[in-house]
């Protein structure tokens, strides 16, 4: 057991202290990259400055991106390393042997999953959204989302209206969202328990209140007002007629299940989210009978991303059973920078495709991490055997 844990310690120092450097290198990269992309949107007084502010708060994101690629040729070249000077092959003849060698990367392997944990639910997602609202105070109100009009919610209320009770339903669009929180540029559409548009209210701005209350500035609702047509048996349902009436309010007070941790979740890609927020927002999608696989796979995604430093200790390992000569690290190193890209890439894809054929969330979070475990342990079989 003292033998073990020496070995062990020393695999750790060299392991840890090559991958301080290449998360550096790498991060610098990204980060490099990051600012070059940035500088299109520099404008007014969204300087320089606060660009290079704004990426460097994206950098603990970028750092949970890349841990499992930096950890994957970290542990390559320092087994390339033991494997050209000899080394790995005298801790076999003192009777290391495959399962022992594995099992205590494993436990190397435990620290970094756990700081890949903290950056992926605490640092990242927190600095993240502070970027945005950075973002926001410099280039003013603005929304990320995938439709030009802006962010599209969906949302329900109870019907005070009506004397037998109900639901209605609201499609709530928001055209910015200030760093205070306040939302602009709102537009609501209303509908009863029939699905029938009720109210179209258009206001200026929102502030939170709390309790699920938004108190509304400038507001213009259009109030539709069915007419009745006779006795009910010789209404045509089909082609009702409705009466238009417009209202002006300056203030108007409305119940509401948005909030704004919901507006800003929807600042930051599902990807760059804590699990607890999409938790909460996938709750919110199902209670609006919405679509929620984008975020489920995304949600199943974070929980599974820590283990994969498992699977990329497993990869590196059959590399120190490769017997070459010194100058052959360097292409073990390339390839390794090869095998992380391919399974950052290989992630991605089996999220769209997933996404794209409908799989369950969970599959299409573990298919890519089994499959290059799956590669480990049968490169590990091989090397063994060999």
């Amino acid at each position: 057991m003292r033998v073990l844990r020496v070995y062990e310690r020393y695999f750790a120092s060299l392991v840890y202290g090559v991958f301080v450097f290449i998360l550096f290198a790498v991060l610098s990269l990204f980060v490099f990259f990051d600012m070059l992309n940035e500088l299109e949107s520099v404008n007014g007084r969204y300087t320089s400055l606060v660009a290079f502010f704004h990426v460097i708060l994206q950098a603990p994101t970028r750092v949970y991106e890349v841990l499992p690629i930096a950890v994957l040729i970290s542990a390559i070249y320092v087994f390339s390393q033991l494997a050209s000077q000899s080394e790995f092959t005298i801790f076999r003849v003192a009777g290391l042997n495959t399962r022992q060698a594995l099992f205590s990367l494993f436990k190397l392997a435990i620290p970094l999953a756990i700081v890949t944990f903290i950056f992926g639910e605490f640092i990242g997602p927190r600095a993240e959204q502070f970027a945005q609202k950075i973002k926001l105070e410099a280039v003013g109100a603005t929304v990320s989302s995938d439709f030009r009009s802006g962010v599209w919610v969906k949302d329900r209320d109870k019907d005070t209206a009506a004397a037998g009770g109900g639901e209605i339903t609201r499609f709530v669009n928001v055209a910015g969202l200030r760093a205070d929180q306040t939302i602009t540029g709102i537009t609501i559409y209303e509908f009863d328990p029939q699905y029938r548009l009720r109210v179209i209210r258009v206001a200026e701005e929102g502030r939170y209140q709390g309790g699920q209350a938004w108190e509304l500035k400038g507001v213009n609702e259009t109030r539709f007002t069915e007419l009745a047509q006779g006795p009910p048996a010789q209404r045509d349902a089909l082609a009702p007629e409705f009466r238009a009436e417009q209202v002006k309010f300056p203030t108007v007070t409305m119940h509401s299940e948005l909030t704004p941790q919901i507006l800003s979740v929807l600042l930051v890609t599902p990807e760059r989210m804590s699990t607890l927020d999409l938790f909460r927002y996938i709750r919110h999608l199902r209670d609006n009978k919405q679509d929620t696989q984008r975020y489920e796979i995304a949600f199943w995604k974070k929980v599974v991303y820590p283990l994969t430093l498992f699977v990329m200790v497993a990869l590196a390992l059959p590399f120190a059973y490769l017997h070459a000569r010194a100058g052959a690290v360097g292409v073990k190193v390339f390839g390794g920078i090869m095998l992380g890209l391919s399974f950052h890439l290989a992630n991605t894809l089996f999220s769209h495709v997933g996404l794209l054929h409908t799989w369950p969330p969970i599959i299409s979070a573990l298919v890519p991490g089994t499959l290059y475990l799956l590669v480990a342990l049968t490169a590990l079989r091989w090397v063994d055997r060999h």
